[in-house]
């Protein structure tokens, strides 16, 4: 099972392990920790680095955050927050994926050398999916999300989400198949926490093998989600009170679920951890 990107074919025939850059000073998780005042990304830089030192497989830049509530990132913003981050980590040997749903910076990516999209639209926004297709052999990941930042939690998903999800993936990924985007380069989301209840997000794990039916690899995002604050926490007053350190043992066994459950690409904040996490999973199942 390849996963083919512009410079890199990924092979998902063994988990890999997808580390999260945030250059953003709002992020739900890390928000403002790798993103440097005053026009410098050098935090975000080193952190790539350290990253792969890690274990990494994939480095995912973004700078734009998608916590609830969310407003939208002016477009010039976005590309000078990225796009230094990005010029940097395309020499470190790997492949880099952008974390956006904005065509210009796609493309301005792209043309810096990167190698996937990782977009929580789906490429629904107007030019994304030809800017895509047009490209001759960029990777994508297309996510699964209900309404949008702003509203998502607002008024979550009703019903049984998982042949809901199921059903969204399939027709965003066939309908870019048919504008001549090769299967090998499309990896699916179900978009954990993006409009769904706590309990719908843990049954799209226990149900994760579902998913699969719909005949593309799956990539999971459940790193220091607030669905894992929710079941971990003792009260409902402390669920906001478990910061990141907390997150980090049950987002390191979310992604391991996820694997065991046919999930090939993980995305973490948590290299080290969720690699080592990994090595006994796989030893096990040796």
């Amino acid at each position: 099972m390849i996963w083919q990107t512009s410079r890199f074919s990924i092979d998902l025939n063994q988990p890999r392990v997808m580390g999260i850059v945030n250059v953003t000073p709002d992020s739900f998780s890390d928000g403002g920790r790798y993103f440097s005042v005053g026009g410098g990304q050098q935090a975000a830089l080193e952190h790539s680095e350290q990253m792969l030192k890690d274990g990494a497989d994939i480095l995912d830049i973004g700078g734009e955050s998608s916590r609830p509530g969310a407003l939208p990132l002016p477009l010039d913003e976005e590309l000078a927050r990225v796009l230094p981050v990005v010029r940097h980590a395309v020499t470190l040997g790997v492949p880099v994926s952008v974390d956006t749903y904005k065509p210009e910076v796609m493309q301005a990516a792209l043309d810096l050398g990167a190698d996937i999209i990782n977009d929580i639209w789906a490429l629904r926004q107007p030019g994304a999916a030809e800017l895509v297709a047009a490209h001759p052999n960029c990777g994508v990941c297309l996510m699964h999300m209900h309404r949008e930042p702003q509203t998502m939690q607002a008024a979550p998903m009703e019903g049984d989400v998982v042949p809901q999800v199921l059903a969204f993936l399939q027709q965003i990924a066939r309908g870019l198949q048919g504008q001549g985007v090769a299967a090998s380069r499309i990896v699916l989301d179900p978009g954990v926490g993006f409009g769904k209840t706590v309990a719908q997000n843990f049954t799209l794990l226990a149900r994760q093998r579902e998913l699969l039916a719909a005949g593309y690899p799956l990539l999971a995002g459940w790193s220091r989600k607030s669905s894992l604050a929710a079941v971990c926490a003792t009260s409902l007053a402390s669920v906001a009170q478990l910061d990141v350190v907390d997150r980090m043992v049950p987002s390191v066994t979310a992604a391991v679920m996820a694997v065991d459950r046919g999930a090939r690409v993980v995305r973490v904040h948590d290299v080290r951890q969720t690699v080592q996490a990994l090595k006994v999973w796989s030893a096990a199942m040796a």
